[in-house]
């Protein structure tokens, strides 16, 4: 389901931006971020409603590692990314910015309240509002591309593309479901902690889609898709799943997420640095291995906890 899905995601979401004019970019920080990160939403807004904040926030924290450090780390080492102007100048640095918000809020009353929330949910109105814009200003821009470029490519009806991406979508949202359930079960039978379990097989298993699809849009050299994806997961899951669960319910912030937030951050900051170092605005394989191991020094420090 997860393989098969993102593939028909990819295909779809790239197949749908060029025939209506828009950038992949904007397509893959808004309808494939979000499509793949239904599961967060999902899991987290629920846990959250059934008092298990560990998990809700865990889930959100974790996925947001993992989706920097791990997804983008290979996907970057099966394919060098180029990253878009703007994801360099705008969207990573929002990322930054949202989780050091998030950090802030939660750490002044130790719950991430509705009031919290409702800021939260303004700067994703705001974040929106800014898309909105990038998508009108660089749609001429990407016909007069496409057009320069005149490949002869037989075109796929739109709805035919439609139908790939909608299916995509829910092939992957169930498959991520069936790996939860199970991973979460067998977690809990073993013994390890709600914290634990959110950070890692929660977030692992509801990052499922943000991986297949970023790997398979890496190897159709759609990096436009793979990192847009990942940043726009990753703003959707702060402001959005967390926001809106906030809004419902007060989300106990514990003071052990700390050190995960302060991770957090600094997973943002260590993407941030290695898509302009070296060679500007992309991602090399070598950047990709250092985020991998980033990722699994992280790893084996959570494991004992």
């Amino acid at each position: 389901m997860l393989v098969f899905g993102a593939n028909w995601l990819v295909d779809g979401a790239s197949g749908i931006a060029s025939r209506a004019g828009i950038s992949k970019l904007v397509i893959g920080l808004t309808i494939v971020a979000m499509g793949t990160s239904a599961p967060e939403a999902a899991i987290s807004i629920s846990a959250a409603v059934k008092g298990t904040s560990a998990i809700a926030v865990g889930n959100v924290l974790g996925s947001n590692v993992l989706n920097s450090l791990l997804i983008l780390g290979l996907a970057s080492v099966i394919m060098p990314l180029k990253v878009h102007e703007s994801t360099v100048k705008y969207e990573i640095p929002f990322v930054f910015f949202a989780t050091i918000l998030f950090v802030i809020l939660g750490l002044s009353d130790n719950e991430i309240g509705r009031g919290d929330g409702l800021v939260l949910w303004v700067l994703f109105i705001a974040y929106l509002c800014y898309l909105f814009y990038m998508s009108k200003y660089s749609k001429d821009s990407h016909k007069k591309k496409e057009k320069e470029k005149e490949e002869p490519k037989p075109e796929k009806p739109v709805w035919k593309l439609i139908l790939l991406f909608v299916v995509g979508v829910a092939l992957v949202v169930l498959g991520s479901n069936f790996t939860v359930d199970a991973a979460t079960n067998i977690a809990r039978i073993i013994g390890i902690s709600e914290r634990v379990i959110g950070l890692t097989i929660v977030a692992l298993g509801t990052s499922l889609p943000e991986l297949v699809t970023s790997v398979m849009a890496a190897t159709k050299h759609e990096a436009d898709i793979a990192v847009g994806n990942i940043v726009g997961s990753n703003i959707f899951n702060l402001l959005f799943v967390i926001g809106t669960a906030a809004l419902i319910t007060p989300v106990a912030y514990e003071q052990k997420f700390l050190f995960d937030s302060i991770v957090a951050i600094l997973s943002v900051a260590l993407l941030w640095f290695c898509v302009v170092f070296y060679k500007k605005r992309t991602l090399q394989r070598w950047e990709g291995i250092v985020m991998l191991m980033a990722y699994a020094l992280y790893f084996g420090f959570l494991i004992p906890s």
